[in-house]
C-alpha cells in the first residue's frame, strides 16, 4: 500500500476485498469506467463490466474497477456501482487528470478514462491495469493539437497498461512517437508489431517483444527498481477469432471521421461518437470485437498481476 494513504483517505475509498488483497500482496487489476459509461449502450455495458470483473476473478485475480462516485475516488465498484453508470451512460462526466478535482470537489460522478484510472490505481497501490485501447495523438493532430491525456500519465505513472493497441480512430504511428520521445516502452505481447484495436497488427513494431506474463512482470519490477517511473504499454493483440478485417475498418473510420468534422464533434467527444458510429456501421461487430479484446487483455492483465505478486 502507498505511504501517503493516510493523507488520501479524505478522498479516497478503497473497496475491503482490494484493501485486503493488496495488504496481503495478492494480484489485483485495475479497470476503468469509461468503458461503461461512454464506450457501450446499455445495458451491455453494465454485461460487460461484471463479465470483466469474472473474467479477472477466474484467472486468480481481484478485479478493481475504479470511478469516481458522489466525489469519492473509488476503488473496487460494487454491482450497484456499476449498474448505476451503466444506466446514467453519457451523463456521467468522462473523467481525465484535469478534470478529478472538480468532480471531487463538487461531489459529483466521473467516469475514469485510462489516465484517471491510472492515478487512482496508484493511490491505492495498484500496479496492473486492463483496457481495452489506451488513447493517442489523433488523425491530423497537427491541425487540432489533439494528443490524449493517457500518453502523459504513461510518462508519471508507474503502472502497466494491457491493452489492445492504440485504438484504429487514431494515429498509430506519431502515437509510439510520442511514447518513445517520453520514455515509455511498448511491449507486445506474443508480437513485433503493434496491434491496432479491432485489428491484430498494423505497419508499426513495438519496442520489445515478450512472451509470457513472467517476462512482462520481471521488466517491470526491474524498471522501477531501477528508479525509472512511469508506466509501460503491454499491446496485446484480439485474438484472431475476433479480428475485423483492416481495410473494412479504416473504410468505416475515415468515412467517420468525415462526419465528425463536419459536425464540428471535438475534444473528448470524439472518441465516443467515433465508438458509435463504427458500431452503427459495422451492424454492431465492432462492440462485439470491443468485448472480446477486453476480456483477452483481462485475461493477460491477470496473469501479470499474478506474476507480479510472486516476484514481491
Amino acid at each position: 500500500m502507498p505511504n501517503n494513504l493516510s493523507t488520501l483517505e479524505p478522498y479516497l475509498d478503497i473497496h475491503p476485498r482490494i484493501a485486503a488483497a493488496l495488504a496481503n500482496q495478492q494480484p489485483v487489476v485495475a479497470l476503468e469506467s469509461t468503458i461503461i459509461s461512454h464506450g457501450m449502450p446499455y445495458p451491455k455495458n453494465v454485461e460487460t463490466a461484471l463479465l470483466v470483473e469474472q473474467t479477472v476473478r477466474e484467472q486468480g485475480a481481484e478485479p478493481a474497477t475504479i470511478a469516481i462516485i458522489n466525489g469519492r475516488l473509488t476503488v473496487g465498484l460494487d454491482k450497484a456501482q456499476i449498474q448505476h453508470l451503466g444506466e446514467r451512460g453519457l451523463e456521467v462526466i468522462k473523467t481525465s487528470r484535469r478534470d478529478i478535482p472538480f468532480i471531487v470537489a463538487q461531489q459529483l460522478d466521473g467516469a475514469t478514462t485510462v489516465a484517471a484510472t491510472m492515478i487512482i490505481a496508484a493511490m491505492a497501490g495498484i500496479k496492473v491495469f486492463a483496457t481495452g485501447g489506451i488513447g493517442g495523438v489523433h488523425r491530423q493532430a497537427e491541425i487540432s493539437m489533439d494528443i490524449s491525456a493517457d500518453l502523459q500519465e504513461l510518462s508519471r505513472t508507474s503502472i502497466a497498461v494491457v491493452c489492445a493497441g492504440v485504438k484504429s480512430i487514431l494515429d498509430i504511428g506519431l502515437t509510439l512517437e510520442y511514447l518513445e520521445t517520453q520514455g515509455v516502452p511498448v511491449v507486445g505481447y506474443k508480437t513485433k508489431v503493434m496491434p491496432a484495436f479491432y485489428t491484430q497488427s498494423s505497419d508499426f513494431e513495438v519496442d520489445y517483444q515478450l512472451d509470457s506474463a513472467a517476462s512482462i512482470a520481471k521488466a517491470m519490477q526491474a524498471k522501477w527498481d531501477l528508479g525509472l517511473s512511469g508506466g509501460l504499454v503491454v499491446a496485446n493483440p484480439i485474438p484472431a477469432a475476433h479480428a475485423m478485417d483492416p481495410e473494412a475498418i479504416e473504410q468505416v473510420i475515415t468515412s467517420a471521421l468525415v462526419e465528425m468534422q463536419q459536425q464540428g464533434i471535438q475534444g473528448k467527444q470524439t472518441t465516443p461518437f467515433l465508438l458509435a458510429k463504427i458500431a452503427q456501421v459495422t451492424a454492431g461487430e465492432s462492440l462485439a470485437a470491443n468485448i472480446q479484446l477486453v476480456l483477452n487483455n483481462a485475461r493477460l492483465g491477470a496473469a501479470i498481476a499474478q506474476e507480479l505478486a510472486r516476484l514481491e
